[in-house]
């Protein structure tokens, strides 16, 4: 099965990354955001969002881990997805997204699948999971 959103960025809050002994030659930050979902893809998400990223050229790579609670395709329930994609400023590249295996509740226990993030030029954010609920 297959089921799109669009989605905001509703809030995005910096963390303090500790002091480490090891210097790359870009920064890493450690962010929580909040998201929220519009479509067939319906509710909210927590997010805990890692990168290393150069804001002058935007060459980088971020990994993040959401927890969504909602409903897809009218299944209430809550699980976890984790993605990431690298970029060179110009382009996403090596995008991943997994649903979290046995991470589903509700209606939404046992589901599985992939996704893609993918953002129009003006700036509007989507998501597509390619799911089964088991």
């Amino acid at each position: 099965m297959q089921a799109t959103a669009t989605f905001e960025v509703a809030d995005f809050t910096p963390a303090p990354v500790p002091a480490g002994e090891i210097k790359t030659a870009l920064p890493v930050g450690v962010a929580t955001m909040r998201k929220t979902f519009t479509g067939e893809i319906d509710g909210r998400s927590e997010t805990l969002f890692t990168a290393a990223f150069d804001p002058v050229s935007g060459t980088g790579t971020y990994v993040a881990m959401e927890s969504f609670e909602g409903s897809v395709a009218g299944r209430s329930g809550a699980f976890n997805f984790v993605h990431s994609a690298a970029t060179t400023g110009q382009d996403r590249q090596a995008e991943f997204l997994l649903i979290v295996p046995g991470s589903g509740t509700g209606d939404l226990t046992g589901i599985s699948g992939t996704g893609v993030l993918t953002v129009d030029d003006d700036g509007t954010h989507h998501l597509r999971f390619d799911y089964e609920v088991g």
